[in-house]
Order: structure tokens, then C-alpha cells, then sequence
């Protein structure tokens, strides 16, 4: 039987590191939620943050998907956005300036259709400053070239893996579908061409179909789901992970609650992301940040260190 150590009356530590990057908490936006030009700094204040996390960022500018492209399921959502965004270009010039000034450290998410896209938008964020670290969307079940193909298939991932290791200097973070038999054999895959971290899980391919009109409610057929459903699954996955390889991992998936982040945590994730509960509650990166740091203080625990991989 474990015993609580004695509440401490300082605040505890909450800095954590992911490949040689210091973050001063936990707790971030998981990508595709959060706008890329700061939109949620009118309802929090996006220095608390361990990190921002942009949307996907392509080298030209893709539409997404058709609409209707998100739709509501109990105890979360769909979405099947496809991944639409202005460009490298455009976010270097618009949205990349706008982040640098919020001294947060600065995770771009990439995504391509192909290698050369993966290897053209890394190498051209290569040498970038106030970017921190690239976050490699090989996970997004909505774009149907490309994407999730590279994340289904640990050969696929490991090739990508290389190839983008090899056009930049900055630590890249491979973002894992949970679409797969093994997510322990996609994280292998990972470590093994060069990744310096893993982020899990993405959303899970899913379905809604509108029965007064006979057809598919989403325009594309198919999205992604998200939501506190996914959760028990997502912190599975992280466990499994965090046994296969010696990479930290950023663990997402159905957060919505400092417990639940302490959740994934214990699995063996070295920082957090939420994801969809900012729709319905734009201050939870804050809350949840906030609940970790109260769960440290009634548990006794000076150093967020000494949670992750408790189990």
C-alpha cells in the first residue's frame, strides 16, 4: 500500500523535458485546436502554457475538406477538417511572428502528401528561429493521400521518420495514429530512424450517418474522433508506448481534467496535450495545468519528475 508523503507548502516543480527542451509546465494545446496566430489569447494567457502547438502546416496551401466537417457524439466529436492551412509561407509571415511574442516555446506541426512534402516543409522550417521543435502529423485520418497512410505502416513510418531526420536540425516529434494493431511497433519505428520524441494518440477513424436524409452527416464520409470517449483507450496506448521505446512522449486523447493528465503521466508521458474540451472550455490548458500542480501539493510531491512512468 503506498503512503502519501506530507503536503508540501511550496509549489511544486512542474518543468519537464522533451529532447533537450525545457518546458515550464506540462501542459499544451494538442494541434488543430488552437488557431495558429495566437486566437486564444483573449481568453487565457498563452505564456502559462508548456508550449503552443500550430495547426498543420503544409509547404502550399491546402482547402481541407468539404462541409459539414465536424459533428457531435456523446461524450465527444468528429471532425474531418483535411488538415486546411494557408502554407509555410503564410505562416512564417503572418502567424510565426505573432507566437514568437508570447515567449512560449513554439512546436510547429507539419504534414504532407508525400516524402518530398514532408521533406520540403521540414527543411524549409529548418533553420527557423523562435520554432522549437516539429511535430510530424503522420496520423490525420482525413487526408486521403499521404497522412495516415505513413502511420499505419511501420515501414511507411519509418521511411518518413528518415528522410525528414535528415533536412533539419530541429528535434522532431512523430504524431502516432491509434488506427493501428500495435502502437508499441509504430513507436519502434519511430525511434529507430531518428525521432527524438512520440505524441499519442491522434483521433480515431469513425462514422456518423444522418438518418432522415440516408446519407453520411460528415461531407467526407469518414472523421476523426476526439473527446473524453477516447480517453481509457489513448492511456492504454501511452503505457504501451512508453514500455516499447526510451523516447519521452507527449500523451493526449480525451483530456479534460488535471486528473486525467495525471492519467497519462503515470503511463509514461513526459507532457500533455488537450484537444477538443477547448471548445466547450477555452481556459482548460489552464485549469488543467492549475490541477496538476494542486494534485502535487495534496500528494506531497515536490517535482512533477517523480509521477511520469510511475506505474
Amino acid at each position: 500500500m503506498s503512503v502519501k508523503n506530507e503536503a508540501v507548502d511550496v509549489s511544486p516543480k512542474l518543468e519537464t523535458s522533451i529532447a533537450g527542451i525545457r518546458f515550464q509546465n506540462p501542459v499544451m494545446n494538442a494541434s488543430g485546436t488552437f488557431g495558429n496566430s495566437g486566437e486564444y489569447s483573449q481568453v487565457i494567457n498563452l505564456k502559462d502554457l508548456g508550449a503552443i502547438v500550430t495547426k498543420g502546416v503544409s509547404m502550399v496551401p491546402w482547402e481541407g475538406n468539404g462541409t459539414p466537417r465536424v459533428a457531435e457524439t456523446p461524450s465527444g466529436m468528429m471532425n474531418a477538417i483535411g488538415l486546411q492551412n494557408p502554407g509555410v509561407e503564410a505562416f512564417l509571415d503572418r502567424d510565426l511572428p505573432v507566437l514568437r511574442g508570447f515567449g512560449t516555446k513554439i512546436i510547429v506541426n507539419i504534414c504532407g502528401h508525400s516524402i518530398e512534402e514532408y521533406e520540403a516543409v521540414s527543411e524549409r522550417l529548418s533553420e527557423i528561429e523562435g520554432i522549437d521543435m516539429l511535430e510530424v502529423n503522420v496520423s490525420c485520418p482525413n487526408v486521403k493521400e499521404g497522412g495516415i497512410a505513413f502511420g499505419t505502416d511501420p515501414g511507411k513510418l519509418s521511411l518518413v521518420t528518415r528522410s525528414i531526420r535528415k533536412r533539419t536540425k530541429k528535434p522532431i516529434i512523430l504524431k502516432l495514429s491509434p488506427n493501428v494493431t500495435s502502437i508499441a511497433d509504430m513507436a519502434r519505428a519511430a525511434e529507430s530512424e531518428g525521432a527524438d520524441a512520440v505524441s499519442l494518440i491522434n483521433t480515431f477513424t469513425a462514422m456518423k450517418i444522418d438518418i432522415r436524409q440516408r446519407k453520411f452527416f460528415l461531407a467526407n464520409g469518414t472523421g476523426g474522433l476526439s473527446g473524453p470517449a477516447i480517453h481509457p483507450i489513448a492511456v492504454r496506448m501511452v503505457y504501451e508506448a512508453a514500455h516499447a521505446v526510451k523516447l519521452p512522449i507527449i500523451g493526449m486523447g480525451g483530456i479534460a481534467s488535471g486528473a486525467d493528465a495525471i492519467e497519462m503521466m503515470m503511463a509514461g508521458a513526459s507532457a500533455v496535450a488537450v484537444g477538443m474540451m477547448q471548445f466547450s472550455r477555452p481556459s482548460i490548458l489552464i485549469d488543467v495545468k492549475n490541477q496538476i500542480r494542486d494534485f502535487l501539493i495534496d500528494e506531497g510531491i515536490g517535482d512533477i519528475r517523480e509521477i511520469i512512468g510511475i506505474l
